[in-house]
């Protein structure tokens, strides 16, 4: 079994930390998500308006990811992350405050941009200390705290949006950004030390050539972007499927989410029980296949109409329960190939998770906003994972993954 790099093992005050922080995302999403409509009435906009501002949110986390993943490898994990929370509670405020629909947007944008500062500060710090099976599972815990967001956040966005209207949704954001900011100036502790840190900002950036040179890497890399297409097409679209075509309240609406969000709670904790008998990329060649054959069900389930209502929620479930069997693996295996630069590493998956996620969400808007043109875009994506790995790496091939296994647990060595 794979060993970690340091003489540390998380209890759990450090996994609810860092999960906490990789859940700024997806709350400023999550909690915002059943006042759309609200925002699309009370700006005088459109509804594809109203969607961009989220895939504006996740734009600008894409770009954030890229410019403060290098930061942290120059000048260490905590500050970057500080200044992003701080950022994040400004921008909150001002999003509440948005007197219309393009200053909302770039708003959005910004608030994406400073909260990337969380969740690539999180990765880095699990590579600083961990490899192989040990960070596969640490990864896969931090979704039981992530995966809190969906089981709450939209009905919490929804009882807020009902007592003070959207706007309020964002007070709460900056008040959650004020809590998160005291938890890790006192608990968040600093895990490169100057002697590991890229010596000039000019080289941080520099290790983005390196990390486009490595094939595998970037099919890696690229991997959790589609599993965040895949839950992006339901979260972006199922607001209109069921509030608007099947007239659900936002109170159903809520629920829902509440299950599903469940879903991705406990199929995470399965998929950790899992990675303590099998090996990263072991894992990716099974789950990789299974979601294309999950998404595809639900994709025939939408465009057939077979067993109405019920069938797609029950699939819809299937799909939400598996989808975080695979990209923890991707993650640590992609990392593990360069420790030495994983601020800068774990940027680039983000950015690739965000920036193509928030390029192909609103294709379910475009398709039509109903249920084919959400699955359509699930099924699609989860067969682009599909391709991508036979193609770009040896994982389906007989011996591939103990290659691509023994290639993510190098020593961390000095960086340039």
């Amino acid at each position: 079994m794979t060993t970690v790099p340091h003489a540390h093992r998380p209890n759990y005050k450090y996994v609810l930390m860092l999960g906490s922080m990789c859940a700024l995302g997806a709350i400023s999403t999550d909690i915002y998500l059943p006042n759309l409509p609200d925002v699309q009435t009370d700006l005088g906009s459109t509804a594809a308006a109203a969607q961009f501002t989220i895939t504006a949110m996740m734009v600008g986390n894409a770009f954030g990811q890229l410019f403060i993943g290098p930061m942290s490898d120059r000048f260490g994990r905590r500050l970057p992350v500080l200044i992003g929370v701080s950022m994040h509670i400004v921008v909150s405020l001002l999003c509440a405050f948005a007197p219309a629909m393009l200053p909302l947007i770039v708003f959005r944008a910004c608030q994406g941009f400073f909260n990337a500062a969380t969740a690539v500060v999180a990765m880095a710090v699990i590579r600083d200390r961990f490899v192989g099976r040990d960070a596969s599972r640490l990864m896969a815990r931090l979704l039981l705290v992530i995966g809190v967001a969906p089981l709450f956040a939209p009905t919490i966005g929804g009882y807020i949006g009902d007592w003070v209207s959207w706007r309020g949704v964002f007070v709460v954001l900056a008040l959650y950004g004020a809590f998160l900011l005291v938890v890790v100036l006192i608990k968040l502790p600093e895990t490169l030390p100057p002697e590991r840190r890229v010596s000039s900002v000019t080289s941080t950036w520099k290790g983005y050539l390196v990390l486009l040179r490595d094939r595998h890497f970037m099919v890696l890399a690229v991997l959790p972007s589609l599993s965040t297409c895949v839950l992006m097409s339901y979260v972006v679209g199922s607001p209109y499927v069921f509030k608007q075509a099947y007239q659900m309240s936002t109170t159903q609406f809520g629920v829902l989410f509440a299950i599903n969000g469940f879903g991705l709670v406990a199929g995470a904790q399965v998929g950790a029980a899992f990675m303590k008998r099998f090996n990263p990329a072991v894992m990716l060649r099974f789950t990789i296949p299974v979601m294309a054959v999950l998404t595809g069900w639900l994709f025939v389930v939408c465009l057939t109409g077979i067993g109405g209502l019920p069938l797609i929620l029950v699939s819809l479930f299937m799909v939400c329960f598996f989808i975080n069997f695979g990209p923890p693996n991707a993650s640590t295996l992609a990392l593990g190939r360069h420790g030495e630069r994983a601020g800068t590493a774990a940027a680039c998956i983000g950015f690739l998770q965000f920036g193509i996620a928030g390029m192909v969400a609103p294709i379910v808007g475009l398709l039509g906003e109903n249920a084919r043109a959400m699955g359509t875009v699930m099924f699609a994506a989860s067969m682009v994972a599909v391709c991508t790995v036979a193609i770009g790496t040896p994982l389906f091939r007989r011996g591939g993954a103990a290659q691509m296994d023994e290639a993510a647990i190098r020593p961390i060595g000095p960086q340039d």
